[in-house]
């Protein structure tokens, strides 16, 4: 392997506009994160409201989406096309896991017969990129990309709790607390518990904080340093799967795929 230079290397950092920043660029992607379930269609004038553009503005970046085929209109109504998946495919085919990870998903939805997730950290959110459904358990649609805070999922407090301290608690600092079902966590210090605690047993249970009857446990896919690069969760709901049984029956087979996964990570970093 070619070493690489000190530039390549360099981590990045946040840019300000300037000679490396596009800032036309960056609007043209906030014009298109303003689509999402609950705004699948909007006029000119909504996409400009939300994303903070003049309708000057915010006009030329969706005829230039149009244009390349991102976005199509009808009347005065504006969408986004299914071509827009390749943006995203282009990470899930970047990152090889996730072509390999489907079928230990798989494996393990046919064991449980619940549905199973594969997410990872980004910013306060946690996000899926691989899901095989066998039930609908939320009541919002959930797919590859769908995004879940994750201070309040299984899946994202395994990930908070395999960072560093100090950016743990930076993290966990900021979050602010929604009630969102029965149980969800009130306080920080709850939630500080919480995590602390999928940290020390390597798993996390997350019995109806998301929404009310939604049961979820999630354990840490590690690549080969060990550092903890994903989670992957089993989501049940709670009137069919009391939180015991899912721990005695789903809990074993949950880690067996995550040590699998990390298993595969290991083996792709060697090759």
């Amino acid at each position: 392997m070619t070493p690489m230079s000190p530039d390549e290397s360099a981590p990045l950092t946040p840019l300000k506009p300037g000679d490396s920043y596009v800032q036309s660029f960056a609007r043209g992607l906030s014009v298109i994160r303003t689509f999402d379930s609950h705004h699948a269609r909007q006029t000119l004038t909504e996409v400009a409201k939300r994303c903070g553009l003049t309708r000057a503005g915010a006009r030329r970046i969706l005829l230039t989406l149009q244009t390349l085929g991102y976005v199509r209109s009808e009347g005065r109504m504006f969408e986004l096309t299914p071509k827009i998946l390749d943006l995203g495919f282009a990470y899930l085919s970047s990152q090889p896991l996730w072509r390999f990870a489907e079928p230990i998903a798989m494996q393990l939805a046919n064991d449980v017969r619940e549905s199973v997730s594969i997410a990872v950290l980004d910013g306060d959110d946690a996000v899926f990129v691989l899901r095989v459904p066998m039930r609908k358990v939320l009541s919002d649609p959930m797919g590859v990309g769908s995004r879940l805070p994750a201070w309040a999922t299984a899946t994202g407090r395994v990930l908070l709790a395999a960072l560093p301290v100090e950016e743990r608690e930076a993290r966990l600092a900021q979050v602010q607390l929604a009630r969102r079902a029965v149980n969800t966590v009130r306080t920080p210090e709850e939630l500080r518990a919480a995590v602390e605690q999928a940290r020390r047993q390597h798993w996390c249970l997350v019995d109806q904080e998301l929404e009310d009857g939604v049961l979820t446990v999630a354990a840490p896919i590690a690549g080969r340093d060990g550092k903890v690069v994903a989670a992957i969760n089993i989501s049940t709901h709670a009137s069919r799967t009391p939180p015991q049984v899912l721990l005695e029956q789903g809990l074993p087979k949950l880690q067996a795929a995550a040590q699998s996964l990390s298993q595969l990570l290991v083996l792709m970093k060697k090759d």
